[in-house]
């Protein structure tokens, strides 16, 4: 078996991976630009990249423009087909008139993962200072499956997958974690 990046580094500060199975978890990358497409999504790519390095299943990339319509329907059918357990978008959380994620996804949420929010900006702090305060990084759950909306630069992707996301979505880390979850997400 071939090493990941979940056997070479530490847990998130406040948690410990334990030897249990792992559990690769269905994760679609959507990148949100009017600008990107396959060959300059660099954003997109890290976030595919560390998604199989640590183990998961990239399942689904693809890339929509800033536009709430097309961003509603591309994660409604990835949702709606049953393929994955998580979705990342990256792109479209800023200040400018073209930012539409969390307008096009908030709506959406039937439970919103507010400490998300809370905790990228404190880790993105320790990166960027205060310009941190440009991002409305958001995360929710949609009919069971998580979605988690990061900005669109390269730096951010890292913060949160490599601080944040990753670590909640490895089946290993304790004292808890969000795949432990899934079977109970639909649960009325």
């Amino acid at each position: 078996m071939t090493e990941t990046r979940a056997d070479l580094e530490l847990p998130a500060p406040g948690g410990r991976l334990v030897d249990l199975p792992f559990t690769p978890v269905r994760i679609a990358v959507l990148t949100i630009s009017d600008t990107r497409d396959e060959e300059s999504d660099t954003s997109g790519k890290i976030l595919a990249d560390r998604i199989a390095e640590a183990g998961h299943l990239p399942v689904l990339r693809d890339i929509v423009p800033d536009d709430i319509g097309a961003i509603r329907a591309r994660v409604r059918c990835w949702i709606g087909d049953g393929s994955v357990d998580a979705i990342i978008t990256t792109g479209g959380t800023g200040l400018t008139g073209r930012d539409v994620t969390p307008e096009a996804l908030e709506p959406l949420f039937d439970k919103r993962i507010d400490g998300f929010s809370v905790i990228f900006h404190q880790v993105s702090y320790q990166t960027i200072g205060l310009s941190t305060l440009q991002s409305r990084a958001t995360a929710g759950l949609i009919d069971g499956v998580f979605v988690f909306c990061l900005p669109g630069s390269n730096g951010a992707v890292r913060d949160g997958w490599d601080k944040v996301i990753r670590w909640q979505l490895d089946s290993r880390h304790k004292p808890c974690n969000m795949v432990e979850l899934m079977p109970r997400l639909l649960e009325r």
